[in-house]
């Protein structure tokens, strides 16, 4: 991945608050915590996840599909901004 350093903190940033996430659902699994305790960080941990891809994905459309010297009202940047939108909504 060759993203820009701002872009690339952004998303180690998110790893770090993920391996909390999952750690905090190991200690729930550990200590015996309710199913329901479980599973909503658990699902808390898939949203992360899902933000996560939709950021990776949206990375990429924008580095490597998009001419950067393209107008903003081009075909392929509405496209891409169309795609981007897209993703995000399924995955977040």
């Amino acid at each position: 991945m060759s993203h820009v350093e701002k872009e690339k903190k952004k998303l180690l940033n998110r790893l770090a608050r993920l391996r909390g996430q999952i750690a905090a659902i190991e200690r729930a699994v550990t200590e015996d915590r309710e199913c329901a305790r479980v599973l909503q960080q658990a699902t808390a941990c898939r949203g992360a996840l899902d933000g996560f891809i939709a950021e990776v994905i949206e990375d990429h459309i924008r580095e490597h599909l998009v001419d950067p010297a393209a107008a903003d009202d081009s075909p392929r940047r509405r496209a891409a901004d169309e795609l981007i939108d897209i993703v995000h909504a399924y995955l977040t």
